[in-house]
C-alpha cells in the first residue's frame, strides 16, 4: 500500500470499496473527492424529475451534446485522485463508449448536481465537487440547490476553482455559457424544489 495522508484513499483502494458498497447496500452511492470517501443517498423522485426535465430542456438547445443521467463515474480532481458520480453529465453521446465504470472527464461539457437532503450536501455539492470539477477542466458545473431554491452556474475553470459563479433564483431565466451556449426558464423547477 502506498503511503497517503491518514484521511485519504487512493483511487485504486477506493474502486473495490465502491463496488462492494453499491453491490451490498440499497440506497447508497460512494465517491472519492480529494482523497476523501463520501457517501450519498440514492436520489428521490423530485431529484430524478429535475434531471429528466433538464434532459428535455437541453436536448433541443444543444443537439451535439447528450445528458447522461445514469450515474456515469468520472475521474476528477488533481492528479486523478478523485472518483465522482455526478447526477448528470453533458457530453457527446459516445463520450464514454469503451470506458468502464470510471471515465476521464476530457469530453465533458458540464456536470450537474441536484442537492440531496442529506447531512453532507453542503460540503460535497457546494465545496468539494466544484473544486474537483474545476481541477478537471470541466467547463461548466450546474448546481440545482433545492435547499436554497436557486440554480448556480459555475464556469471558466482555472486550477481548483471556477472564475465565474452566477446564482439564479428558481423561476428566472438561466444562461449557460459556451460550450453549451443556451438559456432556459427555470420556472418549472418550482414544482420539485423545497
Amino acid at each position: 500500500m502506498t503511503a497517503v495522508h491518514e484521511d485519504q484513499l487512493l483511487a485504486s483502494e477506493f474502486e473495490p470499496i465502491a463496488r462492494a458498497v453499491e453491490r451490498e447496500t440499497e440506497g447508497l452511492r460512494v465517491e472519492l473527492i480529494g482523497g476523501r470517501l463520501g457517501v450519498k443517498a440514492v436520489p428521490d423522485g423530485d431529484h430524478n424529475r429535475i434531471l429528466n426535465w433538464l434532459l428535455l430542456m437541453l436536448m433541443p438547445l444543444s443537439p451535439r451534446l447528450f445528458l447522461h443521467i445514469a450515474g456515469q463515474g468520472l475521474v476528477v480532481g488533481a492528479y486523478r485522485k478523485g472518483r465522482a458520480r455526478p447526477d448528470g453529465v453533458l457530453a457527446p453521446m459516445d463520450a464514454f463508449v469503451g470506458y468502464g465504470e470510471w471515465a476521464p472527464a476530457d469530453a465533458v461539457a458540464m456536470t450537474i448536481e441536484v442537492t440531496s437532503h442529506d447531512s453532507d450536501t453542503n460540503r460535497r455539492d457546494r465545496v468539494e465537487k466544484p473544486a474537483a470539477y474545476a481541477q478537471s477542466g470541466i467547463p461548466i458545473y450546474l448546481l440545482i440547490d433545492r435547499d436554497a431554491a436557486e440554480v448556480v452556474v459555475h464556469s471558466r475553470p482555472d486550477g481548483g476553482r471556477y472564475q465565474d459563479v452566477h446564482s439564479y433564483a428558481i423561476g428566472l431565466e438561466i444562461t449557460l455559457p459556451e460550450p453549451v451556449g443556451a438559456s432556459f426558464d427555470s420556472g418549472p423547477l418550482k414544482d420539485w424544489v423545497g
